[in-house]
C-alpha cells in the first residue's frame, strides 16, 4: 500500500461550467447559500475573495461534527479549474497533505464536474478518502440545484 491517494468523480450538472466555476472562485462567500447542507461559513483569512493565493477557511460538518479546513486557492481561468491546498484544520489532523481539485467542463446546456482529492496518508493503513469525494459530490449537487434557479 502507498501512503499517496488519489480519488476522482465526475458528476454531470446543468448550470453552466462558467457559472460553476465563478460561484467556486469568486462566489465563494455564498457557498453556505449555494450547499447549506454541507458548508456553513466561508471566512477570507488573506488576499481578496476570487484571487490567485487567497486564504479562506471552509467550516462545515465532517463525520458529524462541526470542523474548519483552511485552503489557499490557485486558479486555472483557461481550463475552469480550481485547486485548494488544505493548510490547516481537520483534515491535516487526517492527512500529512491533502488538495481539492476542481473542474467544470461544458457539455450540452450543461456541465460535467470534474473532482480530484490528492492526498498523503499520515499511516500506509488509513483509509483513502472515499467520505470526503462522497462530500464534494453533494456539495456540487446542491450548487447546482441553487445555481439552476437563480
Amino acid at each position: 500500500m502507498s501512503l499517496f491517494g488519489k480519488v476522482e468523480a465526475e458528476i454531470e450538472i446543468k448550470a453552466s461550467a462558467y457559472k460553476f466555476f465563478e460561484a467556486n472562485r469568486k462566489r465563494v462567500a455564498d457557498l453556505p447559500k449555494h450547499a447549506p447542507n454541507f458548508i456553513q461559513s466561508v471566512d477570507l483569512v488573506q488576499g481578496e475573495w476570487g484571487q490567485e493565493g487567497s486564504v479562506m477557511c471552509f467550516y462545515f460538518t465532517f463525520d458529524g461534527k462541526a470542523v474548519m479546513s483552511k485552503e489557499v486557492m490557485a486558479i486555472d481561468d483557461k481550463n475552469h479549474s480550481l485547486t485548494f491546498k488544505v493548510i490547516g484544520g481537520i483534515l491535516l489532523e487526517l492527512y500529512k497533505s491533502f488538495k481539492f481539485v476542481v473542474q467544470a467542463t461544458p457539455k450540452g446546456e450543461g456541465s460535467l464536474v470534474r473532482w480530484t482529492l490528492e492526498y498523503e496518508k499520515l499511516n500506509v493503513d488509513d483509509p483513502e478518502s472515499n467520505t470526503m469525494l462522497e462530500f464534494a459530490i453533494g456539495l456540487t449537487k446542491d450548487m447546482d440545484a441553487h445555481l439552476t434557479h437563480e
